[in-house]
């Protein structure tokens, strides 16, 4: 099959190959379990190239969900209510682009509304886009404050993401436990020290 290249938008440069198909997917699987030194053919290992494909389309399934439409209901009639807008502990897996090795943690996101807020789970929607693709932490972090940005024009936001890379824990350096740390500020967020420091403070503030 020839090669089909697409450009993702009109006004990209960017450009990606056609997908491959379900049947030269299980191949490269097989391709990899003899690679790794074991029996593509014996039987333990037989549905395995179907079961991994199958298991990418969900582990990978935020290249085809679109943050923008998670984001696209707002909701302007809230009593006036313009404060701080805080969602934490958000539980997320990922996969790092680098080793294709799992990645995993929590994001806190804030905002100041100005025009409308929206629903509280849109928020954890939104990381889960992101997370379901190959990423890097920090990219990951500004991604998620570009389609809040985009979405709702807030007066600001702050994205703190924690995680553990296991492609420190279980390769390379191999330190077990390891934690990363990203953030990034807009707006009054990254204006004002005064109110970084309150989200910090309700960020490390014990649940009731």
């Amino acid at each position: 099959m020839d090669a089909v290249v697409k450009t993702l938008n009109p006004s990209s440069t960017q450009a990606v190959n056609a997908r491959p198909t379900r049947e030269e997917a299980e191949a490269a699987v097989r391709t990899l379990i003899a690679w790794a030194g074991d029996d593509p053919a014996r039987e333990g290992l037989l549905e395995t190239p179907a079961r991994v494909t199958k298991a990418y389309e969900e582990l990978f399934e935020g290249y085809r969900l679109d943050p923008a439409e998670a984001l696209s209901k707002v909701f302007r009639e809230v009593e006036g209510y313009d404060d701080l807008v805080l969602v934490k502990d958000i539980p997320f897996h990922s996969h790092c682009e680098h080793h294709m090795v799992p990645f995993h943690g929590v994001a806190h996101i804030a905002y100041y509304p100005e025009n409308g807020v929206v629903g509280l789970s849109k928020l954890a929607r939104v990381v889960e886009i992101f997370a379901r693709r190959l990423q890097t932490q920090e990219t990951m972090t500004a991604q998620i404050v570009q389609a809040i940005e985009e979405a709702l024009r807030p007066r600001g936001v702050a994205v703190v993401i924690e995680a553990e890379h296991m492609c420190m824990s279980m390769r390379g350096i191999r330190k077990s436990g390891a934690s990363t740390s990203t953030c990034q500020f807009t707006g009054v967020f990254r204006d004002d020290p005064a109110e970084q420091v309150r989200f910090f403070t309700l960020l490390n503030s014990r649940r009731a």
